[in-house]
């Protein structure tokens, strides 16, 4: 599947948080959703507070869609609780590499 839109965000969990937010980002809703083609999460080896999500759609109509959904409402707002509110978005759309986990 064709990547044409996706983001790349920075957030940082609230303090004692880290485990909990990771956690839900790593089951978050998006995941089995064949639109989203990249769902990358990462965390900051120097702060462990610090996470990193990139994702990846097949277009910005079907991101839309998808967030537009009450369970990704609900998820956000549930993880919304977990983080400060510094979250830092950026447009990206991936565009290859390898997955090694």
């Amino acid at each position: 599947m064709r990547i044409t839109h996706g983001f790349h965000a920075t957030m940082t969990a609230l303090p004692g948080k880290a485990d909990e937010a990771l956690a839900a980002l790593l089951d978050a809703p998006s995941l089995p959703n064949d639109d989203c083609v990249v769902f990358l999460v990462g965390r900051s080896a120097s702060d462990p507070a610090v996470l990193h999500v990139t994702e990846g759609w097949v277009s910005e109509e079907a991101h839309g869609r998808f967030f537009a959904s009450d369970e990704a409402k609900a998820f956000t707002a549930r993880l919304q609780l977990l983080l400060t509110a510094d979250s830092q978005y950026s447009d990206e759309v991936p565009v290859g590499g390898k997955p090694s986990f």
